[in-house]
């Protein structure tokens, strides 16, 4: 295989999750707990990703729920790094529902991370700034 290379880190992660009945609350819906695991879990790897760090998450912020996940629909994942600091990345994640049948999307959830890279020895380490955006 021919190695891919990127002149620019990439900013941008996307993974795609079916919901089951064990990823359900009590009212049929995607229960809270999985869909923020789902969102940390993309924030960790578009922030890795884009570092090629360790990183940790260090803050989740403000998380809104703005419509119910229902079993059977696929939900994409998507993470995008939108700040960087000196050790800190700034990761805006979505929750976005698709229906499989009719091609239907529609943003579900979003959320703000804030990720830290660490060294070898466990402590914060610089980051690479964002690529300029023309």
């Amino acid at each position: 295989m021919t190695p891919i290379t990127e002149a620019d880190p990439p900013v941008e992660v996307r993974m795609a999750e079916i919901v089951f009945p064990n990823h359900t609350n009590h009212m049929g819906t995607l229960f809270g707990g999985q869909a923020l695991a789902w969102m940390d879990k993309a924030a960790f790897l578009a922030a890795a990703r884009y570092s090629r760090r360790t990183v940790v998450t260090a803050r989740s912020d403000q998380v809104d729920f703005k419509l119910p996940i229902r079993v059977g629909q696929m939900v994409e994942t998507i993470g995008r790094v939108v700040r960087v600091g000196r050790s800190s990345m700034t990761v805006e994640v979505e929750l976005v529902t698709e229906d499989l049948h009719s091609g239907e999307r529609k943003l579900c959830t979003k959320g703000t991370f804030v990720m830290i890279a660490l060294d070898a020895e466990g402590q914060p380490t610089t980051v690479p700034a964002l690529p300029r955006q023309d």
